[in-house]
């Protein structure tokens, strides 16, 4: 009896042991990334999975150079911009802007869905409430807004990091079970991995949601916030590498999951989803009760992984412009989460379909990318701030790439935007 229990305290002390990487799945993995997954997947079935697995490699990059600059700097992203680069306030504020805007638009999204998916395990139990959809889902994402508000006011980094790794941990597990029960053929995971746009409608604005949602500008911008605030520094140099890496990895296989979960049960019927129903009526024959529970439970629980980090970008943005610092009990907070609050019910009360919301708020999300790139890139080579922590050759070729990569997803989001 004695080992199964050291075992088990053994990988909850891993999972609790966590760091600010928690923030970054929670970011890049909500509703949106889910949505866009089960879309792809079950459109194109694996043909995406190179966009996935190029987007985290970038992103990994990225959290380590924005977290390594907070560490030897002791400075936040947006702060430091305004301070040391020519134009910097103006880009600062551009990108406070874009973000906060992205992540609203995302919210509404999140929270459409994520009361879709309670009423729904509501109406099995209670299927009376069918006739009151619309007001039951409201009253749902009432509810689920008011107690993350609530939350919020608590206030403390550990406590935010806390509640996360319960949802991320529900969350991954729940894709990784339900892919050992519905999963795509290896072949098909193999041809995924050579770069193609699928020629269709849609496609391009796939492609450009996929790097939205896991190349999210927010993940990046808000790290040096969390590293601060965990209390790391300089001497955390090596636990923040590893800290950036394997939440990279975390997103890939939990992210890639989803994708194959899709484009095994529904790729090959040529069953797409565009509603949140359709998830439900389509998964269901052919996962059966059990996977369907778990990916809902795993779906749900990106949601509300994901409200908490979306609720916080626009303070935290704001508070690193103007002192590098995040006070949660600040009035200013306070205010600005609620207003984000009220904004989330934008979709619930207007009916509006939350999946097409939310694949247009991860396209809209990549238009920032490129500046946010930039940024670092002239920060980190600054001698003056990083003395001998300046990058690499090896990091600098890195970041090039993901600039590259992002200007060119940001067109092709440019050019989907126009088409839709």
């Amino acid at each position: 009896m004695m080992p199964s229990k050291s075992i088990f305290k053994k990988i909850l002390a891993i999972i609790l042991g966590f760091g600010p990487g928690i923030f970054a799945i929670g970011y890049t993995i909500g509703t949106g990334s889910v949505t866009s997954m089960i879309v792809a997947g079950s459109t194109y079935g694996m043909q995406l999975l190179w966009v996935l697995l190029l987007s985290c490699i970038f992103s990994g990059l990225l959290m380590y150079t924005y977290g390594n600059y907070a560490l030897v700097s002791g400075e936040t992203a947006l702060y430091a911009f305004k301070k040391h680069i020519k134009g910097g306030k103006l880009i600062a504020i551009l990108i406070i802007l874009g973000i906060s805007f992205g992540q609203w638009n995302s919210l509404m999204g999140i929270l459409g869905i994520s009361a879709n998916i309670i009423f729904e395990i509501f109406v099995i139990y209670f299927p009376q409430l069918k006739e009151f959809q619309y007001e039951t889902v409201l009253l749902i994402a009432i509810a689920v807004i008011v107690i993350m508000y609530c939350l919020l006011l608590v206030g403390k980094y550990t406590f935010f990091e806390k509640i996360l790794v319960i949802f991320v941990t529900i969350m991954g597990l729940s894709f990784l079970i339900s892919l050992f029960m519905v999963y795509p053929l290896p072949m098909e995971v193999v041809k995924g991995l050579v770069p193609s746009i699928p020629e269709v409608k849609g496609g391009k604005m796939m492609v450009a949601a996929f790097v939205g949602t896991t190349m999210a500008a927010a993940t990046f911008l808000s790290r040096p916030l969390f590293v601060k605030g965990k209390g790391w520094d300089i001497r955390n140099l090596g636990q923040q590498r590893k800290d950036a890496i394997t939440a990279a990895i975390l997103v890939f296989v939990i992210s890639g999951s989803i994708m194959a979960v899709a484009s095994g049960a529904l790729f090959h019927q040529g069953k797409s989803v565009t509603q949140v129903l359709d998830m439900v009526n389509i998964l269901e024959p052919v996962a059966g009760k059990f996977a369907l529970t778990l990916f809902f439970f795993g779906t749900l629980s990106a949601g509300l992984s994901s409200i908490f980090p979306c609720l916080l970008i626009a303070p935290i943005l704001l508070s690193d412009y103007q002192s590098g610092k995040l006070d949660t009990n600040s009035l200013q907070f306070r205010i600005i989460t609620a207003f984000a609050c009220l904004f989330a019910l934008i979709v619930p009360i207007f009916g509006a379909n939350p999946i097409e919301m939310q694949i247009l708020s991860q396209v809209l999300n990549v238009f920032v990318l490129p500046l946010v790139i930039v940024g670092i890139i002239i920060l980190i080579n600054t001698k003056k701030i990083m003395g001998e922590h300046r990058a690499g050759i090896l990091v600098n070729a890195g970041l090039l790439a993901s600039l590259f990569f992002s200007c060119l997803i940001s067109y092709n989001g440019v050019v989907a935007i126009l088409a839709f």
